[in-house]
């Protein structure tokens, strides 16, 4: 396979946002100790992270839409260098808490932007591969960037970490200007039509089902760790084990999603779903077995993240006035999402209805998306029955 400098480049800030997002879940005993405070008031700083998602990416694309591509990357790069580095030099919980904000902001436009940018350095019939491309290093993340951060946290303390991403924000940023081409910026339709584009129904239905294939994933992956050592009682090493298996099975449903997506997006996004509907059925009984466990996590990884490049692709081609600004809220709908589904987990936690109705929690918003595309597919093909007649 031919290597894509630019993709490269992409797939590499990718990388250092999905090992910032995700670091400080694995370093919170170490920074509440650190800080004096809670574990629950540390994991706020993951949440204040989504929320500078949520409202970051539609904020930074419209007031940056004549910005040159390149030179919006890399400053936006630049924005996740800044708040990495006040991570690194925070003092207490607030200036840490406002620094993560800060990191956050970037987040949601460099993947929506890049989205675009990554389906414009190919051939259309690669489009979706080349978005697949981007996100490998987000997926690669999960799998040994979030581990190492992790693991110099308990080394050398978790600023140590952060002065690391750091460092990884500086080389993204060199590599985004040797590789990227000087791309312009699109032609503005003027920021009320952009906005007014995220108001048809077909993007608000593609937005929707993102929100609920992302909450299918988070339902059980957020409570992995305890349902792991409950259920399956298993060791902290195996735990870990398990943890970058998904992120292997993340890794292979994005190569395989984002090359089925550009055959058909629908089909890509029906099989997925009941893959995932299936195996999170099967999870509710496997979550007992350490090996059986092991294959539900690789395939239920696969299925969740064979979902993104369709998602992102249906999104982008819903809206195709304002790519932009759809693609960078989509990412947004990804983190609202994740929300969700960390929410719907603990209340079934807090319902005592045990760990493996989490998992038929997320069947069942599995179960929901699946309709939805089952319904959005329908209606287009009546749509496009309903042109052709006389």
């Amino acid at each position: 396979m031919r290597i894509n400098p630019p993709l490269v480049a992409l797939a590499i800030g990718a990388f250092g946002i999905g090992v910032t997002e995700f670091a400080p879940m694995g370093m919170l005993p170490g920074i509440a100790a650190d800080l004096g405070v809670s574990i629950p008031a540390a994991g706020l700083l993951v949440s204040a992270y989504a929320l500078g998602v949520l409202l970051g990416a539609p904020l930074m694309i419209l007031t940056t839409g004549k910005i040159p591509r390149r030179t919006l990357l890399i400053g936006l790069m630049a924005i996740f260098t800044l708040g990495n580095l006040m991570s690194a030099l925070a003092t207490d919980y607030y200036s840490l808490m406002i620094a993560r904000v800060v990191t956050s902001l970037n987040h949601g436009a460099f993947f929506g932007v890049g989205s675009v940018v990554a389906a414009s350095l190919v051939a259309p019939e690669k489009r979706a591969g080349a978005v697949a491309a981007m996100f490998m290093g987000l997926t690669l993340a999960t799998i040994g960037g979030v581990p190492l951060a992790a693991w110099f946290g308990e080394l050398f303390g978790w600023r140590t970490a952060f002065w690391g991403i750091t460092g990884l924000g500086v080389m993204t940023m060199a590599a985004l200007w040797f590789a990227l081409p000087n791309l312009r910026a699109p032609q503005s339709v003027g920021v009320l039509a952009e906005i007014r584009v995220l108001g048809r129904g077909p993007v608000l239905g593609a937005l929707a089902l993102t929100v609920v294939g992302s909450s299918a994933m988070f339902t059980v992956f957020t409570y992995i760790a305890p349902i792991l050592s409950s259920e399956t009682h298993a060791s902290s090493a195996y735990i870990t084990a398990m943890l970058v298996l998904f992120g292997v099975g993340l890794t292979l449903g994005n190569m395989w999603g984002g090359k089925a997506a550009d055959r058909s997006i629908d089909r890509t996004l029906i099989v997925s779903l009941s893959v995932l509907i299936v195996i999170l059925l099967a999870f509710t009984v496997l979550m007992r077995w350490p090996l059986p466990a092991a294959v539900a996590i690789l395939i239920w990884g696969i299925a969740s993240f064979a979902l993104v490049p369709p998602l992102q692709m249906r999104v982008m081609e819903a809206a195709k006035d304002a790519p932009n600004l759809a693609s960078a809220v989509n990412i947004g709908a990804f983190n609202f999402g994740n929300a969700i589904g960390a929410a719907l987990g603990g209340a079934v936690i807090n319902a005592g209805l045990g760990y493996p109705a989490i998992s038929l929690a997320g069947a069942a918003m599995a179960s929901l998306g699946l309709l939805m595309v089952l319904a959005f597919t329908w209606r287009s093909k009546a749509s496009a029955a309903a042109l052709t007649q006389p």
